[in-house]
């Protein structure tokens, strides 16, 4: 059976051989045409401001700048077009409640066989959200989790900055405290050295995490 041409899909992964190999598997398995890779968060970020025509994106929970589920959920909201999912090495029920619960598109096991990839990723390409199997056997344990999941994000922490600034990324730090020495988003993108489209990602998480509403009260709030 020939397989259907799609466009491009973003990997999101720090262990290279890995993403060779997944690459090799949406290309081969899926007919992806273009497959873009990011060692980090901070280089998804970039490669999804440069890059037109991506439709799905595959984050590692465990890669540097990344902060679990919530980080990505300003991603999905920021593109609302790109299937965003998780593929991670852990299985842990958290972790897929709080990914279904910041509204990602999927939780895809690295333990599953690669036909079980691939059909995992055609359920969330035709607009289903995938979650293992474990997380169906106790539906009951699974609702009320994942409505805890959804209460989470609503406490700031620490109004003095404690626990608020262990939550957000280094990066999300650096762009922190140029907004507090007044730079403009083009001058935080040349500062940094990343793509202006990644400061206004990493703005809207930060505006979302300190609850404010314009960079005065994300200075004085922080």
């Amino acid at each position: 059976m020939p397989v259907s041409q799609r466009d491009t899909v973003l990997v999101a992964d720090d262990h290279g051989l890995y993403r060779s190999g997944f690459g090799f598997l949406l290309r081969d398995r899926m007919g992806f045409r273009s497959v873009i890779e990011a060692s980090s968060f901070d280089t998804a970020l970039d490669r999804l401001a440069e890059t037109p025509n991506v439709e799905l994106a595959l984050f590692d929970l465990a890669m540097p700048g990344i902060t679990g589920p919530e980080g990505l959920r300003v991603v999905k909201d920021t593109y609302p077009a790109i299937r965003v999912a998780i593929v991670s090495g852990s299985e842990e029920r958290n972790d897929v409640v709080k990914a279904v619960a910041m509204g990602l598109n999927g939780y895809v096991p690295k333990s599953l066989a690669d036909d079980e990839i691939v059909g995992a990723l055609r359920d969330i390409l035709d607009g289903r959200v995938f979650v293992p199997r474990f997380m169906t056997s106790g539906n009951g344990a699974f609702q009320n989790a994942r409505a805890a999941a959804y209460e989470a994000p609503a406490a700031k922490g620490d109004p003095g900055g404690g626990a608020v600034n262990k939550a957000i990324s280094p990066r999300q730090r650096d762009v922190l405290d140029c907004v507090r020495r007044g730079l403009s988003n083009k001058e935080i993108a040349r500062e940094l050295d990343i793509a202006e489209g990644t400061v206004k990602i990493h703005l809207a998480a930060l505006f979302s995490h300190f609850g404010a509403r314009n960079r005065t009260e994300l200075a004085t709030r922080s």
